[in-house]
């Protein structure tokens, strides 16, 4: 463990991997089968502890619990479960994290530049894109899939095996029962989409043709009044293609939850 600055007060326990530029606070526990990338900062009072990775450059802040049991009934302390994280993530205090579950794929994995605030909880099994933000107390449950870029309000409770799509924005203190579509706006209790994320897209420089063509899809998705085989039939067949239409079609056609509308 050379060129790591780690507090007197903080335990290592032995056979953990801690990369160079690592910095550890005091009070915290970093557990033997821990493996933390180039320049990763861990605060005050955090435990980081199973069969986890944390690549190059994370934050992670006081209080944080990575990596600790599912809270899932059929777990076992003898299950071979993985929690893997990406570069670049901001964990903010006191976010739980729990790996995967033998059932569920026996991992859970984060992306990239995803910026997680505080007391959020990440469940079992979930898969979390890159550049994603969970606003505080944010909640998924286990199975929880969020696409590149997906933004999830404060307080707001994603149900479990649910999807969120790319560049999608659930609002503050949602309850999302079923997918969200991908560029899209989504709130209530339960959540209902309300209209496409114009925002997002422009500030993520979507062109402006792009843009139109997806304005068009939502409104024969979610305001025509089409059954879902309908719809995406109409869209298919009176809509020119780019990759982002066919990425919510896709989508659409694979969802098991149904949509919020």
């Amino acid at each position: 463990m050379e060129n790591v600055n780690i507090h007197k007060t903080a335990i290592i326990q032995p056979g953990a991997k801690l990369s160079p530029g690592v910095s550890v606070g005091p009070y915290s526990v970093i557990d033997s089968e821990v493996s933390l990338g180039d320049n990763a900062r861990v605060g005050t009072h955090c435990v980081i502890t199973g069969q986890t990775k944390i690549g190059q450059n994370c934050k992670i802040y006081t209080g944080a619990v990575i990596g600790s049991a599912p809270q899932d009934k059929k777990y076992s302390a003898d299950d071979n479960v993985f929690l893997n994280i990406g570069e670049n993530n901001v964990i903010r205090e006191y976010v739980t994290i729990n790996p995967g579950t033998t059932e569920g794929g026996s991992k859970t994995v984060i992306g990239d530049n995803n910026l997680i605030m505080a007391y959020s909880h990440i469940a079992h099994d979930c898969v979390i894109g890159n550049k994603c933000i969970m606003a505080n107390g944010a909640t998924l449950g286990g199975h929880v899939t969020l696409e590149d870029n997906a933004m999830i309000g404060g307080l707001s409770a994603v149900h479990q095996f649910t999807r969120l799509g790319r560049l999608c924005i659930v609002g503050g203190c949602s309850k999302v029962v079923q997918d969200v579509a991908p560029f899209s706006m989504c709130d209530g209790h339960p959540a209902k989409t309300i209209t496409i994320n114009m925002v997002g897209l422009r500030r993520a420089q979507f062109d402006a043709e792009v843009i139109k063509i997806l304005r068009k899809a939502f409104k024969i998705l979610f305001r025509s009044g089409l059954s879902k085989k309908h719809a995406l039939q109409q869209i298919t067949e009176e809509l020119p293609m780019c990759a982002e239409l066919e990425h919510l079609v896709f989508f659409v056609k694979t969802s098991e939850r149904g949509l919020s509308n």
